[in-house]
């Protein structure tokens, strides 16, 4: 039934929700309307020109070019959580082990690394044992051993290295990246986040979208569930053909729309109703790319059948298909005690999945389109932890840990920056959070202070006031 009517005496035609105006919408818009015409004989003409962005009421996802040729078409993060030791895995330090058992500038009892660094690759870089397989792609790499962060409390860290924000909730980096510059595949999520088990510190703010529009929030896919149907808890809807379930999510629209021409769009309606997009196009797309079982037996053997393995693999086939921003969680290496141990077998989970990923894209022809990122939140300390332990770990430190890069946009067998002898601190071309994310977004196209959305009216952007491209790393 149609809510347009003619006027019995005029003939205009009218819709049927202009009759349902209450007295406070319409002084709200009268009041509007009334300053809006005192603004504008304030304002120069070409300050009420919509600045650059997605164009309102077109595809918000659909493909974007950057204002600058990046590199990058797409970002595949390793989100290395709970904060790997530096000094035993990228961050060599000989002066450590032989101060080993004893006291050193007051801060602890000195603790060697276990493991040996050789180098490795044309480039010659240092490289831990414990990843003897990852090391031979160093040539591809700008490793970055002068990374440091605000605050060593994992929940803080963790959400700070995704969205650059220690207080308040804001879009994170994958949201950025899709609010930028849409997506390529319009039947999957730009911004996919590959788990294993339950939520990461700090939640949902790691891969949500904040004040930016639901759209560019990242969908989260736990990758141990045994199957693609279970991956994607209810991707095909047992009751409803497609066409019924595009009617429904038809007239959802209708009905938003509707109370936003009456009233003002509702945010958390506008994410859910995003999500059922989103849900709707990926029926048949996502049973395709995360199931690994397509692949060939060579390949999947060359990831491993381990969790991350999976992951990697999956994450491959994402980026393939068009996702601009995967981002991978390995977490666990939060190692306060039994650090040999531990270390080891966390390594070992990661060694021989990471090195077949960087393999694969590079014979695919991906690696020089995507910018593929390892770190964790912040770094170790060189002492032994002080709980005293029998087989010790180490305690946090946000004053310095590694972070590397390869592919789209970087400068491969390289080292940057540098930590004191002992690997407490960073001192030389120390490189801040908001300098790395600064580094992501140039490879992909951006000038990162220029990638702007309005809130709270204000310009808002993933690196706040701060943030200074690595220079040195780039190609």
């Amino acid at each position: 039934m149609s809510n347009h009517h003619a006027h019995p005496c005029c003939g205009i035609s009218t819709n049927l929700e202009d009759y349902f105006l209450t007295r406070r919408q319409f002084l709200n818009r009268v009041g509007l309307g009334l300053g809006a015409l005192s603004l504008a004989t304030l304002l120069d003409p070409m300050d009420l020109i919509a600045a650059p962005g997605p164009t309102p009421n077109l595809n918000p996802l659909a493909p974007r070019p950057p204002p600058f040729a990046g590199k990058a078409k797409s970002v595949i993060h390793i989100f290395a959580q709970g904060a790997p030791s530096q000094v035993d895995t990228w961050d060599p330090k000989p002066a450590l082990t032989r101060m080993n058992g004893k006291t050193i500038g007051g801060d602890g009892v000195a603790m060697g690394s276990p493991f040996a660094f050789k180098p490795m690759g044309r480039s010659g870089i240092e490289v831990s044992e414990l990843f003897s397989n990852i090391g031979q792609h160093v040539d591809d790499m700008a490793v970055i051993r002068s990374m440091y962060t605000d605050i060593p409390a994992h929940e803080v860290a963790t959400v700070f290295m995704n969205t650059g924000s220690l207080r308040i909730t804001k879009p994170s980096l994958g949201s950025w990246v899709v609010y930028g510059l849409g997506t390529e595949n319009q039947n999957l999520p730009g911004f996919i986040s590959l788990r294993t088990g339950g939520l990461p510190p700090g939640g949902a703010a790691n891969y949500g979208s904040s004040f930016l529009p639901g759209v560019y929030q990242g969908s989260s896919i736990n990758t141990q569930a045994p199957s693609v149907q279970q991956m994607i808890q209810n991707i095909r809807n047992q009751y409803l053909g497609k066409g019924e379930q595009r009617r429904q999510i038809d007239f959802v629209h209708q009905l938003d729309e509707l109370q936003a021409r009456n009233l003002q769009r509702d945010a958390a309606l506008e994410t859910r109703l995003q999500s059922y997009e989103t849900a709707f196009r990926m029926q048949t797309e996502a049973t395709d790319a995360f199931d690994i079982m397509k692949e060939t037996p060579e390949v999947r053997i060359a990831y491993g059948n381990t969790a991350q393995g999976k992951q990697l693999l999956i994450a491959r086939r994402l980026v393939e298909r068009g996702v601009r921003f995967v981002q991978v969680w390995h977490d666990g290496w939060d190692h306060h005690q039994d650090l040999e141990e531990r270390i080891t077998k966390k390594a070992g989970e990661i060694d021989q999945p990471l090195a077949a990923l960087m393999t694969d894209l590079k014979q695919r022809g991906l690696l020089d389109s995507t910018l593929v990122v390892w770190g964790g939140e912040f770094g170790r300390k060189a002492t032994k932890d002080k709980n005293g332990y029998d087989t010790p770990g180490r305690d946090h430190n946000a004053r310095a840990f590694t972070t590397w890069m390869a592919g789209g946009g970087i400068k491969g067998g390289v080292v940057h920056g540098a930590t004191d002898e002992f690997g407490q601190e960073a001192i030389q071309d120390k490189v801040h959070v908001h300098d790395l994310h600064a580094t992501i977004l140039h490879c992909l196209g951006f000038d990162h202070t220029k990638l702007t959305y309005r809130f709270n009216g204000r310009d808002s952007r993933l690196t706040d006031v701060a943030g200074n491209i690595v220079q040195p790393v780039l190609a």
